[in-house]
């Protein structure tokens, strides 16, 4: 067995992670296999398992990384939302464009493929992944819920609605004809008017005068 300083340890890690996010985000899970991460890192199979036990542990590892990516773009986003609509919006406007331009983001989502590959795992395996998330991008539901104005008491039916608003604008994709529909932010656009509306009742004054202040992140 190889052994391999700390320094090397960590870069190789990284290589494993980028070239499994790669390979993922082009073949899908099921297509992809060891052999092509260990080849695209040029390392031998023996020196892969020295870091994961399998390709679902990498592939934990690569969806981990883009959570919390997401998570940080999603909080950098939302910072400046003066109202609580504001930053329903802002926070659907960005799950929108990172569906729409990250792979692995959309099948994270919709597919729950990332909890459900973390289920799969020993309690062992996502400790040493430390897999276990400090929050998730369809956190905020969880404060919305408590303001006066939100329609909903439910954060999880929150989370489930925008998650099949997410699904819709997945199945736009496969859906559209080119020489027929509409420009896809156009649809977002009128999709996030409809969903951030039917969130909130219609008075607006108690939300702009009480609520704005009770946003913090």
């Amino acid at each position: 067995m190889t052994r391999f300083s700390d320094e090397d340890r960590e870069r190789i890690r990284g290589e494993l992670i980028e070239a499994g996010r790669e390979l993922f985000t082009r073949h899908g899970f099921e297509r992809t296999r060891i052999k092509d991460v260990t080849e695209a890192v040029e390392i031998g199979t023996s020196t892969f398992y020295q870091f994961y036990d399998s390709k679902e542990m990498l592939y934990v590892a690569v969806l981990k990384q883009e959570r919390d990516r997401l998570i940080d773009r999603v909080d950098a986003a939302v910072v400046n939302a003066e109202t609580p609509r504001e930053e329903v919006r802002t926070m659907l406007e960005t799950l929108f464009d990172e569906v729409r331009s990250d792979p692995l983001i959309s099948r994270m989502i919709v597919d729950n493929e990332f909890q459900t590959l973390l289920n799969q795992l020993s309690e062992s395996e996502r400790e040493s992944l430390a897999a276990e998330p400090p929050g998730e991008p369809l956190g905020y539901a969880d404060r919305w819920v408590q303001l006066p104005s939100f329609r909903f008491d439910d954060p999880d039916l929150v989370r489930d609605a925008i998650t099949s608003l997410i699904f819709t604008t997945r199945s736009q994709e496969l859906m559209r004809d080119p020489e027929t529909a509409m420009e896809p932010q156009r649809v977002d656009q009128a999709l996030i008017d409809t969903i951030v509306e039917g969130l909130f009742v219609n008075d607006t004054s108690t939300e702009n005068a009480g609520e704005a202040t009770s946003i913090t992140h």
